[in-house]
């Protein structure tokens, strides 16, 4: 089980974390049921992050078909590729090869680290 899967000592994931998995998931731009539901956070969860990145231009927002389409900016997509490098940092060569992950390094799943 990696460290991000739900277990009795990891359920919780960091700010950093949530924020990088809202900028995967809006990348080409997307709505904000999308962003909701595929990053398992409530409809108060969502508002608070979606305001904070909006303020720090993290995402922008814009009608599309007359619907507001959240998508990461530049400067988000920037965000999100340093922050794959430094948790990419942080594994060990253990966790790299997948066979130790007691280190208590959160690490993203594969679908975060992936190239932009």
């Amino acid at each position: 089980m990696n460290s991000w899967e739900t277990d009795s000592t990891t359920k919780r994931r960091d700010k950093l974390y949530i924020i990088a998995e809202i900028l995967d998931i809006a990348g080409n731009g997307t709505l904000k049921t999308q962003i909701m539901y595929k990053a398992n956070l409530s409809f108060a969860q969502l508002n608070e992050y979606l305001k904070l990145m909006l303020k720090i231009r993290l995402l922008e927002k814009f009608a599309r078909n007359g619907k507001t389409v959240y998508k990461a900016t530049e400067k988000g997509a920037n965000f999100l590729q340093r922050h794959r490098e430094i948790t990419e940092l942080l594994k060990t060569e253990e966790e790299a090869n997948g066979t130790n992950h007691k280190n208590g390094v959160k690490v993203p799943p594969p679908k975060l680290l992936r190239k932009i």
